[in-house]
C-alpha cells in the first residue's frame, strides 16, 4: 500500500515532467516547424486538388476518394463544401489547403498566403 509520502513524491514528479514536455514540444516545433509547415503545406494543396478532381470531375464519393491519398499522407484529412464545389485537406495545427471545382478549368487552389 502507498504512503501520502510516496504519492507526494510521485505527484512532484508530475509537477516537473508536464512543463519539461511542454519545453522540448516547444523546442522541437521552432526547430522543425517551418520545414513541417512548408512540406505540409505541399501535401495539404496536393491533396485538396487531387480530392476536388476525384470529387467533382470523376463524381466520386469523397470517402471513396480519400482511399486515392498517396503513402505517407495518413494524416490529411479531407472535407468538402458541396455548395461551393470545393475540398479542403488539412493537417491538424499545420496546413489546411482549399481547391474549388471551376467549370472549363477543372479544379482549381484558392491563392496561398504565405
Amino acid at each position: 500500500m502507498a504512503t501520502a509520502k510516496t504519492r507526494s513524491r510521485f505527484s512532484r514528479r508530475w509537477l516537473w515532467l508536464v512543463p519539461l514536455v511542454a519545453i522540448l514540444l516547444g523546442v522541437a516545433w521552432f526547430a522543425w516547424g517551418d520545414g513541417l509547415r512548408k512540406t505540409g503545406g505541399v501535401g495539404s494543396a496536393y491533396a485538396a486538388r487531387v480530392g476536388c478532381s476525384c470529387r467533382f470531375v470523376a463524381g466520386r464519393s469523397l470517402d471513396d476518394c480519400a482511399k486515392d491519398k498517396l503513402e505517407g499522407m495518413e494524416l490529411i484529412s479531407l472535407s468538402e463544401n458541396a455548395a461551393a464545389k470545393s475540398v479542403t485537406a488539412s493537417i491538424p495545427f499545420v496546413a489546411s489547403d482549399t481547391a474549388s471545382f471551376r467549370e472549363g478549368y477543372g479544379c482549381v487552389l484558392q491563392e496561398w498566403e504565405g
